[in-house]
């Protein structure tokens, strides 16, 4: 099949246009590479079938050719994105996000949309099911992402309601492996940056906070068999294995033999206090669930960072 991949210089895009093109498909790659890494779109330029556009989703895009299927991954999703380009990534999770449910709606193709569990805010249910309507602040500093995403959503159900265009929806829980940026700044990035260069591993709040981290292999797995499945609404993608930030940053430091410390800094607005997915959904629509032990994604990931860092 022809499928055309938004967000494709970014972490998790890379990696779907690289399994993509493993089963044999052809690619088009769009990015603006507003977040994205040029070295990821020079890497996939180099295998047959992929083809790259640079081109902001926020205007209308317009391929040549048959498309069989749309990955809808375009939007800055790292928090140090969320006060500099808010606007940005509001307009990307609307008019971007319209724009490519209508290349999909003209093209009869399949649309997938990459959401995120931020739609559950700082949960008030645990674990987070689709069902639950989550607890976000409309107005606070991760706002542009959480509510952007909503909307996105919303928008993704409309268009499907208004004009019968194949959808579905995957709810991404916290991803973590090879390609990361090294001033991401979510959690496991800056622990593994950290130790590498012997720095204390900073831990917002006392550390108590969880998270359950699904390596990205597992994740494209679930991606790729969301668009073959005809049920349209959420469906998480995540590990349900929770463990605390504290416990998280004393792995890293064990796995790469670093010698520093822990430095505790106050936790920032509206950070989610709790993370976990029921993944009851993926087992059943997707018959997916992630394989990969957390030791051993963790060992990966820092082999890589210690390739690119050092």
């Amino acid at each position: 099949m022809r499928a055309v991949v938004t967000g494709a210089a970014g972490f998790i895009g890379y990696h779907v246009c690289q399994r993509l093109l493993r089963d044999g498909h052809e690619v088009v790659g769009v990015d603006n590479l507003e977040t994205g890494q040029q070295r990821n779109v020079d890497d996939l330029t180099k295998l047959a079938r992929f083809s790259f556009v640079q081109h902001n989703i926020i205007e209308p895009l317009d391929i040549d050719g048959a498309v069989d299927r749309v990955f809808n991954l375009a939007c800055p999703a790292s928090p140090v994105d969320f006060e500099p380009r808010a606007v940005f990534i509001l307009r990307t999770c609307s008019e971007g996000v319209r724009h490519m449910l209508d290349l999909a709606f003209h093209k009869g193709a399949r649309f997938m949309h990459a959401s995120t569990s931020e739609c559950y805010g700082d949960p008030h249910e645990h674990p987070q099911r689709e069902t639950y309507y989550g607890h976000v602040n409309p107005i606070g500093p991760r706002s542009p992402y959480d509510e952007g995403k909503r909307f996105a959503e919303a928008m993704v159900m409309a268009h499907h309601r208004t004009h019968g265009t194949a959808v579905g929806i995957v709810r991404i829980f916290n991803t973590y492996g090879p390609r990361m940026r090294g001033n991401d700044g979510r959690i496991l990035p800056n622990f593994i940056r950290q130790a590498l260069h012997g720095e204390p591993l900073t831990v917002y709040g006392d550390g108590s906070q969880t998270r359950s981290f699904c390596y990205v292999d597992d994740l494209v797995e679930g991606i790729v068999r969301r668009p073959e499945c005809d049920f349209v609404e959420p469906i998480n993608l995540g590990n349900p294995i929770e463990v605390t930030v504290r416990e998280v940053a004393e792995e890293v430091i064990e796995l790469t033999g670093s010698r520093s410390r822990i430095e505790v800094r106050p936790l920032p607005g509206d950070d989610p206090r709790k993370r976990r997915p029921d993944i009851t959904r993926a087992r059943e629509k997707l018959g997916w669930e992630p394989t990969v032990p957390r030791r051993d994604g963790f060992l990966r990931t820092i082999e890589y960072f210690r390739s690119v860092e050092l």
